[in-house]
């Protein structure tokens, strides 16, 4: 038979162990690091026949490939007025890779883009399946005269 003191510190310890495995699953599942983020630098704006071209710059610094990333930005003219919402696909992104987006904003002019903004994360699947963290691990700058919000 085990002494009274042995059983009693045996029950704290696996009422410890249970809460702080009630914490874990508590935490969303896959959870980006603290100083794990997908930078996004709106790097260039180039004027088309059809409108301007966006050259977005990703670098991925989690630890997830992205499969799947599509984004939401809307597009502001120089007043202030939205001028043109977009859906655009990042991915494919592996761990550590640096990628170069291109899209073309029909009918919007360069010298008229004031502000873009990434509204959202519209379908965002690494290789654990589909997550709903990704708008926080997104830091958005830029190198443009344009300003490049989230």
């Amino acid at each position: 038979m085990l002494p009274s003191a042995f059983l009693s510190a045996f029950a704290r310890t696996a009422a410890f162990a249970a809460a702080i495995a009630g914490w874990a699953f508590l935490a969303p599942a896959g959870a980006f690091a603290a100083d794990g983020s997908v930078s996004l630098e709106l790097n260039k704006l180039e004027p088309q026949e059809a409108g301007c071209r966006a050259y977005i710059l990703l670098q991925n610094g989690t630890q997830s490939t992205f499969e799947e990333l599509r984004l939401d930005i809307a597009v502001f003219d120089g007043d202030g007025i939205v001028s043109k919402r977009l859906a655009v696909e990042a991915a494919p992104l592996p761990v550590g890779k640096t990628s170069l987006k291109l899209f073309t904003m029909t009918g919007v002019a360069c010298d008229n883009v004031g502000r873009m903004l990434l509204n959202n994360v519209l379908s965002c699947i690494d290789q654990s399946g589909e997550r709903g963290d990704c708008v926080a691990a997104l830091e958005v700058s830029t190198r443009t005269t344009a300003e490049f919000i989230k």
